[in-house]
């Protein structure tokens, strides 16, 4: 008989719902981290009395009623509601692309107006493409042209975007812009689910609570005491990198990475936003978030006497780094699917959560996922 039912590795949102649950459950579980907290990247350092999201910004929104009621049942979340803004060239802009976007961009003022004006680029990118004897969007480009006309992608996604990515917009696959919501409505809200918000409090008690009752050992590398940890645990939950598990026996998995400039200003309110983009190349950062106006409002921001900003970079993945986006394309892809086959014979684990399914997931989706994947389990 082994010591612990489960031996969970990771204690970010995907390690931390199961743990719950199983706990929950009658089930005795043990949660490591490499890290010297939990929370994954959701974790939450307080600084001048913010909660500054580490690890970037996160915006918890869904349409699925379970997942909202299971993590309100943890922790109250606030009415926060996502809307940025884009700065472009000094000049700004209402982001999603909504009637206060179009009204910005060109003046227009109803949505007939508006959509006339997108018609028209759309028809010119398309024309240019047949003069050119194309007949399916090669590149990121071209895909973006046809879907929204050149004045906006021009100043609010091609910037933005090639930051992302780090490479030109011509050579970014079609695929990755596959739609671009576009609102006829003055409407600033982002998301279009109908719950969103941030936990009152933080990420931090957000997961605190999903743990509480849990043993949690922190500073654990996993996989150079790998034995040690099987010989502990029936189960062996992993929600680390699938590659790494498996010693980059195929090579490694390509991602894209960000790291973060945080700054503290002694001013009440620094740019008046959560989350500012800014799309022009020559800005190297893609954007600036202000921590404070995710949990702040009202006269909460005038009487928090100091703000903290974070400027996001973002950069091709290296040794060393924080993996965050996984790059799908189809050599990366066709290495995931030989790391999956692996994992169909170590039957004592079980694998999930971004890095080990090598996939990017928000975080409801990591919350409804774990829901249904514990359920059947039992």
């Amino acid at each position: 008989m082994k010591k612990y039912d489960y031996v969970i590795v990771g204690a970010g949102l995907y390690g931390a719902v199961f743990a719950y649950l199983a706990n929950k459950d009658g089930k005795k579980c043990l949660v490591l981290d490499r890290r010297p907290q939990t929370g994954g990247n959701l974790y939450c350092e307080k600084i001048e009395g913010i909660n500054v999201h580490k690890y970037g910004a996160h915006i918890f929104h869904t349409s699925n009623k379970e997942v909202w009621e299971f993590v309100n049942s943890i922790v109250e979340f606030n009415r926060y509601t996502n809307s940025p803004v884009a700065n472009y060239k000094g000049n700004y802009f209402n982001l999603p692309f909504n009637m206060n976007t179009f009204y910005q961009m060109w003046g227009v003022t109803t949505p007939s107006e508006a959509k006339a004006k997108i018609e028209d680029q759309k028809q010119e990118a398309l024309e240019k493409m047949k003069a050119e004897d194309i007949t399916e969007p090669r590149n990121l480009e071209e895909q973006a042209l046809l879907l929204i006309g050149k004045d906006i992608y021009e100043k609010l996604i091609k910037g933005y975007t090639e930051k992302q990515w780090g490479r030109s917009a011509t050579e970014i696959p079609a695929f990755i812009i596959k739609r671009l919501p576009v609102r006829f409505v003055y409407d600033n809200n982002y998301f279009n689910d109908k719950y969103q918000g941030i936990p009152v409090g933080g990420y931090n008690e957000l997961i605190q609570g999903l743990l509480k009752d849990v043993e949690v050992q922190c500073n654990i590398d996993f996989l150079s005491n790998k034995s040690y940890y099987e010989n502990l645990g029936e189960k062996i939950l992993f929600t680390g990198a699938i590659d790494e598990f498996f010693g980059y026996e195929f090579g490694k998995l390509a991602y894209r990475t960000i790291h973060f400039e945080h700054e503290i200003h002694d001013v009440t309110n620094w740019q008046g936003n959560a989350v500012v983009n800014y799309t022009e190349s020559e800005i190297p950062f893609t954007r600036i978030i202000e921590h404070k106006h995710f949990e702040m409002f009202g006269d909460e921001v005038e009487n928090c006497p100091k703000t903290v900003i974070s400027k996001e970079f973002s950069s091709e993945w290296k040794e060393g780094m924080e993996p965050y986006y996984p790059i799908n394309d189809d050599e990366n892809n066709a290495l995931y699917h030989k790391y999956k086959e692996l994992t169909e014979k170590e039957t004592q684990y079980l694998f999930g959560g971004r890095l080990a399914e090598y996939k990017y997931y928000d975080m409801a989706p990591i919350v409804e996922l774990v829901l249904a994947r514990y359920k059947n389990l039992k």
